[in-house]
């Protein structure tokens, strides 16, 4: 899994993410959504992946980090 961050320019504010995982999502004082500080790493968690399937505007996006593609290449290695 990558790391979590939630894309402002496609975020509109539905708060699915937030509805679904309030635990990694906060909403902002103008409605958009962020990732909450520390749990950027939480992709592989159930009601993390289930906010990423319903945000209708995809804005939820895991950014590959240096350990994640050390792991797929390990993998792939192996």
């Amino acid at each position: 899994m990558g790391e979590l961050l939630v894309d402002g320019g496609r975020c509109q504010g539905h708060a699915r993410c937030w509805a679904l995982a309030p635990e990694t999502f906060e909403i902002d004082e103008e409605g958009y959504a962020h990732v909450i500080p520390g749990r950027e790493n939480s992709g592989d968690e159930p009601n993390v992946r289930k906010a990423i399937r319903n945000c209708p505007e995809r804005a939820i996006l895991e950014r590959e980090t240096n350990e994640a593609s050390e792991k797929a290449s390990e993998v792939s290695a192996s």
